[in-house]
């Protein structure tokens, strides 16, 4: 979930960044693969993974990089404007 709006994840060849692009949700991004950490949202609830390792960019307590990760469980999102 997203600021209330639900957003099914259904294709794991896909970051979760590609996924709510898909569903018209803007996030900030430049690199798309962890290393700028532009895209950095806050992450209310759940597990994501990520699956090429660890980003390399800067990510605080509850933060997420959506450009490289992929959620484990539902999962419930704030993305700063």
């Amino acid at each position: 979930m997203v600021q209330g709006k639900v957003v099914p994840f259904e294709n794991n060849e896909q970051t979760l960044l590609d996924c709510l692009e898909s569903a018209n949700i803007e996030v900030h991004y430049h690199c798309r693969d962890g290393f700028c950490g532009a895209c950095r949202v806050t992450l209310v609830e759940g597990e994501i993974n990520y699956p090429q390792g660890e980003p390399l960019a800067f990510v605080g307590e509850n933060e997420i990089l959506p450009c490289c990760c992929i959620p484990v469980t539902d999962i419930t999102l704030v993305i700063d404007d």
